[in-house]
């Protein structure tokens, strides 16, 4: 207790702590979204359930990232070198969460424009994955994000009680939106594609840092936020031609 108040009594710990917590916040939108997508394909009565395990995972594993803290600084650490580029274990396993995403969304966007198929994956009165299914994937995403987010984290403070208070703190306001984008994502599909082409960049956004190409976060979400923004000028344009 009284390490964790030495910690705190430093002002810079908590200008740590605050940019700790607006980083996971930022990196969890990714998560939340893929989760949000996933889980409106099951039956309604089962979604706020897959969407609770869901997020529980994804606090769950980077807590138990944290206090392996000591083991995942050395998945960085070059272990091959495939075409003259050295790969570590986070590189691999970021370039493998990004193969599932970009593999994931692209079957997605063919479901979702081909209306002339049989799966009607985004026909929200229909569902169209098992509920095991859905938190395998889940499963899968969760374990890459924390992986990068616990990385990125021992980057930004050497304290873990910090990193553990803003991993609370982001997964918590995750919780909160959860459901309200999940609904909102239902109510209007058109925000699927859109949702969808986001994963898609993430994914290769993922695979690109794996290869070492470093890609600034800023630069991404700028896109998302615009894309977001154009999105939601169309949809209130098509609620006054409804009027």
């Amino acid at each position: 207790m009284t390490d964790i108040a030495a910690i705190f009594a430093d002002p810079a710990n908590w200008a740590a702590l605050a940019a700790l917590v607006t980083m996971e916040v930022v990196l969890g939108i990714d998560n939340l979204i893929f989760i949000s997508i996933l889980t409106n394909k099951l039956p309604e009565q089962y979604r706020a359930r897959a969407r609770a395990i869901g997020i529980g995972l994804a606090l769950g594993l980077r807590l138990v990232l944290l206090s392996l803290i000591a083991f995942i600084v050395t998945l960085t650490r070059p272990i091959l070198d495939l075409f003259g580029h050295p790969l570590s274990w986070r590189d691999i396993i970021l370039i493998a969460g990004g193969l599932f995403l970009v593999w994931k969304a692209t079957k997605e966007i063919h479901h979702n424009v081909d209306v002339q198929g049989d799966d009607g994956l985004f026909d929200t009165e229909r569902a169209g994955l098992s509920f095991g299914a859905a938190i395998v994937q889940i499963i899968l995403l969760d374990l890459v994000f924390s992986i990068d987010s616990i990385i990125t984290a021992v980057g930004m403070t050497d304290h873990v009680p910090i990193m553990f208070i803003a991993v609370i703190a982001a997964v918590a306001a995750m919780i909160t939106a959860a459901g309200p984008l999940s609904r909102f994502i239902e109510k209007n599909p058109t925000v699927v594609m859109l949702a969808l082409a986001f994963l898609f960049m993430i994914g290769m956004t993922l695979i690109a840092e794996g290869f070492g190409a470093h890609v600034p976060k800023g630069y991404i979400y700028a896109a998302m936020a615009f894309s977001a923004a154009v999105e939601g000028l169309n949809m209130v344009q098509r609620r006054r031609r409804k009027r």
